[in-house]
């Protein structure tokens, strides 16, 4: 596998952060396969491609998803995080698997500013409806920079 121009033995990394798709997987499309307008083999195509993080030969890992159908098809996340534990007064439950990493310790907690918004601005990121999908799926830069310095 090639990363930056050096050719590296997947078998030697030391730290994977794994971002997969959550498209066929969160539990706020589960609604799709329930009503038969999506076809399972989606859902189970994207929890095989899930399971290549959980199963990869790297000594830390950490497998960042939204509420998903994960928690029971594989188990339940070890941690579970909010953007306003880490400087973004919104509210977005993320989940988190780890594999020989510690939980992600609070940065920054800003629950009660948060708090004082009106519903639509602290749940913004679910109010943006279709078309948004790329935009709701990216990590807050306050939860990545708590990755970096406290995994890195």
């Amino acid at each position: 596998m090639t990363m930056d121009g050096i050719t590296h033995d997947v078998g030697k990394w030391d730290l994977l952060i794994a971002h997969p798709p959550c498209t066929h997987l969160a539990v706020s499309g589960a609604r799709w396969f329930t009503e038969g307008r999506k076809p399972l083999s989606l859902r189970f195509e994207a929890a095989a491609f899930f399971m290549k993080f959980a199963e990869a030969d790297i000594l830390r890992i950490a497998i960042e998803n939204p509420v998903c159908v994960m928690s029971t098809l594989y188990r339940k996340p070890d941690q579970i995080i909010n953007p306003w534990q880490f400087g973004h007064p919104e509210q977005k439950k993320t989940c988190l698997w780890l594999k020989n990493l510690p939980r992600l310790t609070e940065t920054n907690n800003v629950y009660e500013d948060m708090m004082s918004l009106p519903v639509k601005e602290r749940t913004r990121i679910w109010q943006l409806g279709s078309g948004h999908a790329k935009e709701r799926s990216k990590t807050f830069p306050g939860i990545a920079k708590a990755m970096s310095e406290q995994w890195g």
